[in-house]
């Protein structure tokens, strides 16, 4: 779900007016009180210490952990059979479609974001005097790619560069031309949280017959996703963050009419769709046309569980109270001096600042209290992201310890 910088504001303001009581959606959640999502006791993580990084990597549910051990304890003692870990991928294919609005035929299980990106790049007979326009705050694994098409194509890379840690859509307008073949980013940014208006983007792209590409990890679980409202052309996304899940597969969302415009880049058994004779095949044409290997099959499982667990939350609540959250810490910090680097009323669960003090005694005081975070950009930022387990207490504490160095 999109909001105005207005709204936005708006929202910043509540949070403030009701001492951090309010949520962000239609869904309200209060920010007060222990567990107001009731899901404390499932994430052993709440009671270790305060958890506060899971944009680095999100501890996994009691029920998710469960449905790896059982997984692996089959496999131990009487493996479950192929047609039944394949049902399963069926399984996850349709929980992830209804999760994001899309059709199950529109998704497909990859391994990883930068196996759909790959995919989507090699796709579009980029040559030379074409254009892929991007912005700074995407991640590592684009930049490579794009590189290796600049130096080995004749690719122009056009880079936005944001500001005060933005990079709105009419910061890309004078870079997207007629040869601008695909606008790429990070729907939520690794590295402050912002989170990039897709819809305007790709009323950009399309407006000038280019496509748009979102890397949706850093966002798909924590915030509501509906792919026909945002006009996304395609996304990956992989598990291991906000859907609480492992690592090894990664949905992979393609528009129906857009799927015959992507190409196969690689073969294998998955994608027999019916055996015509001893070795010839016919093969799918569809979105399971990109799976090509066996993939992580207790991923798998642990995913399905993991898309169960976040349902029966509601992605909306998650987004409310996690987002209204990071409200509270973009204030505290701001409050405390600290130059927060993610805007003021961004509608991400992520905050980034520069801490401005040694290293050492910021990460020990940080330990001694029993807070994780993300220390980056050569350890002078500190990354914040409270999850659905976390609570205002959480927040509070982190700024305690904050306000002590």
């Amino acid at each position: 779900m999109e909001y105005t910088r207005r709204e936005f504001l708006t929202m910043v303001s509540a949070a403030t007016a009701l001492a951090g009581a309010v949520g962000v959606t239609g869904n309200a959640v209060a920010m007060e009180g222990d567990d107001p999502l009731g899901v404390r006791a499932d994430f052993p993580a709440a009671r270790e210490g305060v958890y506060l990084n899971s944009p680095y990597m999100a501890p996994s549910p009691i029920q998710v952990v469960e449905a790896g051990k059982k997984f692996l304890d089959a496999k131990a003692r009487n493996p479950i059979r192929l047609g039944d870990m394949l049902n399963e991928t069926e399984a996850v294919r349709r929980k992830f479609a209804r999760m994001v609005g899309a059709a199950e035929t529109e998704i497909g299980i990859l391994t990883s974001t930068s196996e759909g990106e790959n995919i989507v790049i090699n796709s579009l007979d980029l040559k030379a005097g074409d254009n892929l326009v991007t912005d700074d705050l995407h991640y590592v694994s684009s930049y490579v790619l794009y590189n290796h098409l600049r130096e080995t194509r004749g690719v122009d890379i056009r880079i936005v560069a944001s500001e005060g840690g933005t990079a709105p859509a009419d910061r890309f307008a004078d870079k997207v031309d007629r040869r601008t073949r695909l606008v790429s980013v990070a729907w939520v940014s690794h590295q402050n949280g912002y989170r990039h208006d897709l819809s305007a983007l790709a009323d950009l792209a399309h407006a000038h017959d280019a496509f748009l590409y979102a890397d949706a990890i850093q966002g798909i679980g924590m915030l509501a996703m509906d792919v026909k409202k945002t006009a996304v052309d395609f996304f990956t996304t992989g598990t291991y963050k906000w859907l609480l899940s492992g690592y090894g597969v990664a949905p992979f969302f393609v528009p129906e009419p857009m799927i015959d415009r992507l190409r196969v880049d690689r073969h294998g058994w998955r994608q027999v769709s019916r055996t015509i004779s001893g070795h010839e095949f016919e093969l799918h044409k569809g979105i399971r046309k990109f799976e090509y290997a066996t993939p992580a099959f207790v991923e798998i499982y642990q995913l399905s569980a993991a898309l169960d667990y976040i349902e029966k939350v509601g992605v909306d609540r998650i987004e409310s109270y996690t987002v209204a959250l990071a409200h509270r810490l973009h204030k505290g910090l701001t409050d405390l001096g600290f130059k927060v680097w993610t805007p003021m009323g961004n509608g991400s669960a992520i905050v980034a600042f520069e801490h401005g003090r040694m290293y050492e005694g910021v990460k020990k005081a940080l330990d001694t209290a029993g807070v994780q975070v993300s220390f980056r950009e050569e350890n002078k930022q500190i990354r914040v992201g409270p999850a659905l387990f976390n609570n205002a207490a959480d927040v509070d504490q982190f700024l305690g310890v904050m306000a002590s160095v």
